[in-house]
């Protein structure tokens, strides 16, 4: 089997999956829906992980959640997903010191198809690489990464894209937000 990843240009997969919101009893799941999202009209910043209760997992999402933010000052709506249940991801929230305060949805692809709609579910143990998807307001894919499993990624290359996305210009090879684009 090989991965077709969902690429740019393409509409990102309607889905509505169960999220883990918070460690408060009685307030831990909502439901998030590709529907809302779009009715919101913010962009829209996924990010997937292998594992629940691994070691490289953990320092990323810390690292999104400490720019959370960032990614709201951009009009972009943070979700970050694998295909462990709401049940672990709660679990793992409680456990891990630097995942209690997160101020996104952990979303629960238990049943793989998000996924593997997306392209990028391992082949062997049916996980999750780790992908970041931006999406714009129109439900299109804009930018998409995928990183083998053992490597984490550059939470900072996210927001420089979108920055460079949201431009509506060219941006040469390493720009940064607040320097000139090539249609300036």
């Amino acid at each position: 089997m090989k991965n077709a990843v969902l690429s740019v240009g393409a509409q990102f997969p309607e889905f509505s999956k169960k999220a883990v919101v918070s460690i408060e009893k009685g307030k831990e799941f909502y439901d998030v829906s590709s529907e809302e999202i779009k009715a919101s009209g913010k962009w829209m910043v996924m990010f997937w992980w292998p594992k629940d209760f691994t070691f490289v997992c953990p320092t990323e999402i810390a690292e999104f959640n400490k720019h959370y933010q960032d990614f709201a000052d951009r009009d972009a709506i943070l979700i970050g997903a694998s295909t462990d249940t709401e049940f672990v991801h709660l679990a793992w929230r409680k456990d891990h010191d630097d995942l209690r305060g997160l101020q996104f949805p952990m979303l629960a692809d238990t049943s793989k198809s998000l996924a593997a709609e997306l392209g990028i579910l391992e082949e062997n143990e049916k996980i999750a690489y780790r992908a970041t998807f931006v999406v714009d307001p129109q439900g299109i894919v804009r930018w998409t990464s995928v990183y083998d499993l053992s490597v984490g990624r550059n939470v900072k290359e996210v927001i420089r894209v979108m920055d460079a996305l949201q431009t509506d210009e060219l941006c040469p090879c390493n720009w940064q937000k607040g320097e000139a684009t090539l249609n300036a």
